[in-house]
């Protein structure tokens, strides 16, 4: 009965969201598309602010850094502590709902709030939170964007974010895009990463530190978001977790509650898969030499050496936590 009710809830609040919109771009009906673009900006950072200021952990990461993995991965050892139903990926407040020791964890891209509070300089509307800063390599995250926004996205989110419209943009320009390439995602991490004192708590969580040390990675991570898990439970989420099993839980649309998050748009695509390659330093795989080249002077340039990601670094570790 409590996994109904909280279906039922969930299901209502989806469709209030999406209700909410649809108004919303009914009222601004004879406006002008800019116009109109604002204004849903703005109502979902309304959306989730009212989450933020809830929350009990903030998870923030840019798009395809690894944020879906992770939270099936959180996921399983909740659902394995607490005995709840697999059916169900963690969102803002679902499992905190079947279970008050689950905090309340909101998982965002930070694309929206900025708009409703206007802090577009600065983290300050998460000063009061703990945050998990989930990163990954930008040159990874581009590439994997740029699949996303080919095979995966829908017309609305591209205006919303400023994504190219058409789908004849080569790989290489689309990586290198101002607005939606490899420019757009070192300026967000360089935010955060210049941000970090100021919050209640921070945490680095790395892509490639799950990857390569996932137990111990998830654990320090547990640590700090005061939920700290058995050696089984967390062998349990991380195997859960592989990516064999997350492709298979792809095909067999095993988390049917969650909507579009993990199903593929073209069964027969494998690029439009959510879980595609999860191939660290994949990248290189669509560039020439000259290209690569020009892909890492960039990011050598201008991304803040504190995540370990310019070619002239060691790749150290970067499971970090700071903060009170």
């Amino acid at each position: 009965m409590p996994n109904m009710l909280h279906s039922s809830r969930q299901l209502f609040r989806s469709i209030w969201k999406k209700t909410s919109r649809r108004l919303l771009r009914g009222a601004l009906l004879f406006a002008s598309e800019d116009r109109k673009t604002s204004a849903e900006r703005w109502l979902r950072g309304r959306e989730q602010m009212q989450r933020l200021s809830a929350a009990d952990i903030v998870i923030v990461s840019f798009g395809k850094s690894g944020r879906t993995w992770l939270r099936v991965m959180l996921s399983r050892l909740y659902q394995v502590k607490h005995g709840l139903s697999q059916r169900h990926l963690l969102g803002f407040d679902n499992l905190y709902s079947m279970n008050r020791a689950i905090p309340k964890i909101f998982l965002t891209h930070d694309n929206y709030i900025k708009d409703y509070t206007g802090n577009i300089d600065n983290k300050s509307d998460f000063y009061g939170h703990k945050v998990v800063l989930l990163a990954r390599d930008p040159r990874d995250v581009a590439v994997s964007q740029y699949f996303q926004w080919r095979y995966r996205m829908k017309p609305n989110k591209k205006i919303l974010n400023k994504y190219p419209g058409g789908e004849d943009t080569p790989i290489f320009d689309f990586v290198m895009d101002r607005d939606a390439g490899l420019p757009k995602i070192i300026d967000f991490m360089n935010l955060w990463a210049s941000e970090r004192e100021r919050l209640k708590g921070f945490f680095l969580l790395r892509y490639e530190d799950l990857r390569t040390r996932p137990e111990e990675t998830l654990r320090a991570l547990l640590e700090f978001m005061g939920t700290p898990g058995t050696d089984e439970e967390i062998r349990e989420a991380v195997e859960f977790s592989s990516y064999e099993n997350m492709k298979k839980m792809e095909q067999k649309k095993t988390f049917w509650l969650s909507g579009g998050r993990m199903v593929p748009k073209d069964r027969d695509n494998p690029n439009s898969y959510k879980v595609r390659r999860a191939k660290v330093g994949g990248y290189r795989d669509y560039f020439d030499d000259a290209q690569v080249e020009q892909i890492e002077a960039l990011v050598n340039s201008t991304l803040s050496p504190d995540f370990g990601y310019c070619t002239t670094q060691e790749q150290s570790t970067g499971t970090n936590a700071s903060g009170a």
